[in-house]
Parts: C-alpha cells; structure tokens; sequence
C-alpha cells in the first residue's frame, strides 16, 4: 500500500446490507412513478383523469347495456388546482366494492377476463384517486346509486402502503336516482384547449362513441354537449377463450396447475379455442408423454413441448365474435354531426390475428373539408385520429404503431399532393381483447407487422375512395367550365348558322345546346362505368381465416397490385 493512505472502508455483514430489505407495495411503486400512468405534465395529467373517468363510465354503461349519458365538469380553484366532477346515468357501483374500485391497484372485473374493453389492467379509476391525494391530500368524494333509491356517498383516503382505500367518511339518503359520481381536486395540472388537452379527449371519444351523450363544462364554463347520433348500445364484449397459439410456456403450465380437467387433452380442448380432440391427436404425437396424464402434474420441460407441438400445427383463426368494433354507419354519422366534412369515408377490414392468436380488427376513416383537420393558427393541417378500442389516444403518438402506419402511406398517389397542410382528419380506430400497449399509460400501441398491414390495407382503400371522389369533382368543375364555354360559343354560333341557312335561330340554339349537354352526359355515363370497374378491381380479393397455415397465409403482403 502506497505510503500516506489507509483503507478506511469498513466490511458490512450481509444480516447489515439485508437490515433495509423490505417489500414495496403495487400503490407505492406507482406513486412513485406516476409517470407510467400518464400523470407525467401539466396537461397530461389533467387530460389522463378526464380520460379515467370517461372510461370507467363507458365501459359500466355498455356492459349493463345503458346508454351512456356522461357529465364531465372541471372548475379552476387556484393556480394549477382544479375541482373535477364527472357522473353518468350507468348501473351503480355496490357499497361494499367501492373502497376496492377506487382505491386498489389491480383490481377489478377486467384484467383476468380475455374480453374487448377500454380497461384491462385495474389500474385507471384507483390512479385518479392516488394522483389527487398526492396532490391536494384531499379525498376522493364519490356518489352511487344502484337504483334501489339509496344513494351512498363515501370519502376516500389511499392507505399508499397498504394498496387499499379507507373509508373516512360515510353518508346514505334517498334520491330517484341510478349511477355513479365522482369529485375530486388535483393541483400541478392545466387546462387548455389544444390538440392534448381535456376538450380534445372529449370530442374523439364523441366521435367514437356516437351513441354517447357527453356535456363537458370547462374551467371558463363554456358549456359544450356532443348529443348521441345512434341509439344502438354497442354488442357487449364477449368474454373469449385463448387461442393456442397466443401461448407461452408459463402461461400455459399456470393454467394446467389450476385446471379441473382430468386429464391434458380434456384440459386443452375446454381451455382454449380452436382445440378440438383431432388437434390433441396431433399434439400427441409430436410430444414424448402421454397427454392423458394429470394436467396439474405438468412440467415445465413437458409444458414446452405442447408449446413447441402446437407451433407446428396450423389452427383456425379464433372466433372473433368477442369484437365489438363502432361500424361504419356509426363512424359515418359521427364524423358528419362532429365534423361535417365535405367528403367522408369509413373501411372496415375482416377481424385477423396479430402474435400468432389475438383477435384483432381494424377500423379507418378519411374525413376532408368542413372542419377537418386542425388549426394551428390561420392554417389548417392534416390530422391523425388514433383510437384503441373506441378510447381516443392522445399522446405518445411517434412511439405508436397507429401513427406509423398512416405516415406510411403514400398520400400523395390519392390526391393528396400536400398532405401535411390538407383539411383532412384521419381516424384509426383498433379494437382487440387485448391491445398491445406500449405503457401502462395507454397511450400508444406497439407496432406489430400484422397490426401496420391491416391498417395499411384499410387507408389504401380510403384513400383510392377518395381518390375517385376527388377526381369526380375535378372532371365536374373542368366541365362545368366547358358547358360554359360552349353554350357561350352556341350562343353566337347559332344567329350565324341562322342567317346562312335560313333557319329559326332560337330553334337551331335550342338543338346545339341539347348536342351539347347529350356529349357531356354521356361522358359522364363512360366515366361512371370505368368507375365501377375499377372499384370492382379494387375490392377483388379473399380474407385468410387459418393462423399458421400455407394454403391461407395469416396477413396478406402488399403486393404491388395493393399499391396501385
């Protein structure tokens, strides 16, 4: 050892480091990082609690087959510190599950069902009630009723440790009256009126949604009510049975370890979807074991084995009745009475399957003129409407797969010759059992290939539909400007003719003008045949329903007859 230094770092004993060791609830961790739940900016956070709370509601109402009337208030209190209210007309919440809704990280009837719903992780409606208390230490105040005229309001604190709510406060009095609401404060948060804050959020979940009614007051108490277009409650999401091919090794050896089946096969075939005794037939003769043993007996060597098996065998795309898209009628008249454009166009694409076995199915729409596409100060530029199952995503869009796949087309070839600048709004609508977020945030979908074909597939259509619209109107306005022209010319043609042959000149204009408009006519019928075969050209084609199969390919590739 060099001369003049001492080592002076003084050995700890493991039983020392370990003194510290302890373990950190689910609520802890998340208030912690809060930015996982999108409570990350001013106006993030706001938004993230408006979209919580709409959510909720949503979700509540269609499963109860309501049709959703949502009420959404926001006050300012102070610099940065909010009020919010929201309330619907949905089922109700029972007492004694309040405290676990809003006040238990995972938890609730979402995340262990493989169903199509706003919500999966159990997270959303208990993160509002952490990020208001962190802010103001205030309680969460909410109202429900079930319908049996008693009314409930409790207070909520978060015990952030515990990972439970408790109740500090309780009141019960008799009121005609069914649903849920929901007050609170929260400080560190703005509100404004752009393209990320709580306004927008609610006029894309209109859009989306056009069977809701949602009235929003914002903090300057500018009232605004987007009223329902559609009476049609939304089919309610059917919960599914996992697809085979959607499985890894652990999931698998779980779902054996807590199986009633008496035997592998038995288990398999009421498990799963698609799995039929023939399918077990083929497991059984790629795999070493005899698959009539006890499932719960499994191993995790063996439970590989049927993981590899069923890689190689080719199955049926899931059911995909579990679905619940908006429609095209839906969409339709939701673009219309939000943002009455000149020209519209909805694509709704076959459901398909992404990761081997997830249910998926793809929903676009091209909305030009009126008051599509956002201002940014006196102009006007292209929009980009993203959704994942009918839920407006606001943020994270150049991480997300929906964004991906619309830049990637090539707008120009449809008519668009500046797409940045055009009054066009595009919307991007994908429903699933379980869409692949990219956070807990919820903000952005990852992009898997099959994800970005479908959505490519469907904006190519739009597009060659807008394509022909635009055209048409070009080829109208070019011989509207023709007619014009001519009857012009007729005009002083005739009298002309007239004094030459000796024949009536109103008679002889009368007959040029009817000459006329027969040639311009019938260039119009040509067209509109050319037209028709051409939309029969575009359309030809037949959807794949095999997953893992050679004759049907799971998603087409786009071929350069797609592109043209």
């Amino acid at each position: 050892m060099a001369a003049g230094t001492s080592n002076t770092v003084k050995e700890r004993h493991a039983d020392d480091l370990f003194k510290e060791f302890k373990e950190v609830s689910v609520t802890e961790f998340f208030r912690k990082n809060k930015a996982h739940l999108g409570y990350s900016g001013k106006v993030r956070s706001l938004t993230t609690i408006v979209h919580e709370l709409i959510t909720n509601s949503l979700d509540a109402c269609e499963e109860a087959g309501i049709l959703p009337e949502i009420f959404i208030e926001l006050k300012q209190l102070g610099s940065n510190h909010y009020k919010f209210v929201s309330r619907d007309n949905g089922p109700g919440i029972p007492v004694k599950h309040i405290a676990d809704v809003f006040g238990k990280m995972l938890a609730g009837t979402k995340f262990h069902r493989n169903v199509q719903l706003r919500g999966q992780q159990g997270i959303g409606v208990a993160g509002v009630t952490m990020f208001s208390q962190m802010t103001t230490g205030q309680p969460l105040i909410i109202r429900t009723c079930t319908g049996d005229n008693k009314v409930y309001e409790v207070k909520l604190l978060l015990d952030v440790m515990k990972n439970k709510a408790d109740i500090v406060e309780e009141k019960v009095f008799e009121q005609a009256w069914r649903g849920t609401e929901i007050e609170g404060e929260v400080k560190n948060v703005q509100f404004n009126l752009g393209d990320k804050g709580p306004f927008e959020y609610v006029k894309r979940t209109a859009i989306a949604n056009p069977h809701m009614k949602i009235t929003f007051i914002d903090p300057e108490g500018r009232k605004t009510v987007f009223d329902r277009v559609s009476e049609v409650i939304p089919d309610p999401p059917k919960e599914m049975k996992p697809h085979p091919k959607g499985m890894d090794t652990d999931d698998l050896l779980k779902m054996a370890k807590t199986s009633i089946g008496r035997h592998i096969g038995s288990f398999l075939t009421t498990s799963f979807s698609r799995v039929t005794n023939a399918k077990v037939a083929e497991i059984q003769a790629l795999v070493s074991f005899d698959l009539k043993k006890n499932p719960r007996k499994l191993t995790w060597k063996e439970t590989e084995e049927i993981v590899a098996a069923i890689d190689k065998i080719d199955f049926m795309a899931p059911p995909t009745d579990g679905l619940s898209p908006i429609g095209e009628d839906q969409i339709r008249k939701a673009l219309i009475n939000v943002l009455k454009p000149e020209f519209e166009t909805v694509v709704s694409r076959n459901p398909t399957t992404y990761s081997g076995g997830v249910p998926f199915q793809v929903e676009v729409a091209v909305a030009y003129g009126g008051s599509a596409g956002r201002k940014v100060g006196e102009e006007t530029r292209s929009e980009i409407m993203r959704f994942a199952n009918r839920s407006p995503l606001l943020f994270d869009p150049g991480d997300c797969g929906l964004t991906k796949a619309t830049q990637s087309v090539d707008w120009k070839r449809y008519g668009f010759r500046d797409f940045e600048h055009a009054p066009v709004t595009i919307c991007v609508n994908m429903v699933s059992t379980f869409v692949p977020y990219t956070s807990a945030g919820k903000q952005s979908v990852s992009g898997e290939e099959e994800i970005l074909k479908e959505i490519r597939f469907a904006l190519m259509e739009a597009g060659r539909k807008f394509q022909r619209y635009h055209s048409k109107k070009r080829r109208d306005i070019e011989r509207e400007a023709r007619l014009n022209t001519l009857l012009k010319y007729a005009t002083e043609l005739a009298p002309s003719v007239a004094r030459l042959t000796g024949a009536d000149d109103e008679k002889l204009l009368s007959k040029l003008e009817s000459l006329i408009r027969r040639k311009l006519k019938y260039e119009v019928e040509q067209e509109e045949v050319d037209e028709q075969l051409q939309i029969e050209d575009d359309t030809a084609g037949d959807d794949s329903t095999e997953v893992g199969g050679k004759e049907a390919p799971l998603v087409e590739e786009v071929s350069e007859e797609d592109e043209k």
